[in-house]
């Protein structure tokens, strides 16, 4: 309780020099959290393992039957951990297919994702550190996203509605030791990134980031064609009519333009949308969006303040160090950095595609 109530604090206190001060400008609005959470009206298990849906040892990640790991054509970056997600569907339900938005998922769905990190990153299946298994749980025609905080034995994960700080350490793909206190979120951070329309819906089961060639069962098929084949998906159009999206980080899969679109389709776009949290932006960054000034070509901030860095637009085409949306991806302070939560590292792959993806732009 003890967090919340700083948080709380630190928001009064904002707000008052806020309310003092002389200046006209739009600073990044302040969001005072509740200061309890309550669970009285969700029926949830208190630790991962009761929901039985993995095999012992659980730190092996290895789903028991129902229970199906998918994967992502470009992924979220969350300061370079690793993640597995697996899927849970009723016993004789489906997914209901949409071309652009999320999958509609039936009543008791649940959808569990992992957060680790190999010691060491050039052996990514051996020795881990997992720090939380993120649950949505559909319950009554709406999701409940709920944090689970693993253990030091690594042995299970207990419900965490506040977060926690989780010191980690590991060995990066150059042979150097990195270090950090890992965030987990609380259960009001989870709306920030999957809120739509004012409900919670899940961002990675969509036809364009499912729509890929995986390795299932021994052999290598198309993931949704997969799905639509043990009966978990119906309303699906032929495979050739679905959509898909490059892999950020392959330059084989797509073009620099592609690549680029979706790292902020994956990255930006579960909030920067007309019915996302962030939606008074005026910019609009899914992968499926052609217009320039929804993407931010040419076009100044609405509410940026500060955050602006005295740049002009959030992108001036071929000029990527003028460019808002550079700086604050480039940024690692509180009230300029984008995402505003969810990293505390500065993702440098990711500015240097988006970086070279506007200075291209003629």
């Amino acid at each position: 309780m003890w967090r919340w109530n700083c948080v709380i604090c630190c928001g009064l206190l904002i707000l008052a020099l806020s309310m003092c001060s002389d200046r006209i400008e739009s600073e990044p609005k302040i969001t005072v959290v509740e200061t309890e959470i309550s669970l009285d009206h969700i029926d949830a298990p208190k630790r991962l393992s009761e929901f039985d849906m993995f095999d012992l040892p659980l730190s092996d990640m290895s789903p028991k039957a129902g229970v199906e790991l998918y994967t992502l054509n470009s992924s979220l970056f969350s300061d370079y951990a690793y993640k597995k997600r697996f899927i849970h569907l009723p016993e004789g339900t489906a997914m209901t297919y949409h071309g652009t938005e999320a999958f509609d998922f039936p009543e008791g769905s649940y959808i569990f994702k992992f957060f680790y990190y190999p010691h060491d990153f050039n052996k990514p299946d051996g020795d881990k550190t997992i720090m939380e298994t993120r649950v949505l749980i559909k319950q009554n025609d709406d999701w409940i996203a709920l944090p689970y905080v693993w253990n030091e034995d690594q042995t299970d994960a207990e419900l965490s509605i506040t977060g926690e700080d989780i010191p980690v350490a590991w060995v990066d793909e150059s042979g150097e030791k990195q270090e950090l206190v890992y965030e987990t979120p609380n259960m009001n951070d989870c709306k920030s990134c999957h809120e739509y329309d004012k409900k919670l819906i899940p961002i990675g089961p969509t036809a364009r980031h499912l729509n890929k060639l995986t390795h299932i069962n021994g052999q290598d098929q198309n993931q949704l064609e997969y799905l639509r084949t043990i009966g978990w998906i119906t309303g699906m159009p032929a495979i050739e009519d679905c959509p898909d999206i490059a892999n950020w980080e392959d330059p084989e899969s797509g073009t620099l333009d592609a690549r680029a679109r979706a790292y902020l389709d994956i990255n930006c776009g579960y909030c920067h949308h007309p019915s996302g949290p962030a939606k008074n932006s005026a910019l609009h960054l899914h992968a499926y969006v052609d217009k320039p000034a929804a993407l931010g070509i040419g076009k100044t901030p609405i509410a940026a303040g500060r955050g602006s860095g005295g740049k002009k637009y959030d992108i001036e085409p071929g000029n990527a160090d003028a460019s808002i949306m550079v700086y604050r991806m480039a940024s690692d302070e509180p009230g300029v950095m984008m995402p505003e939560i969810g990293r505390k590292l500065i993702h440098s792959e990711g500015v240097d595609l988006i970086a070279a993806w506007i200075d291209g732009m003629q």
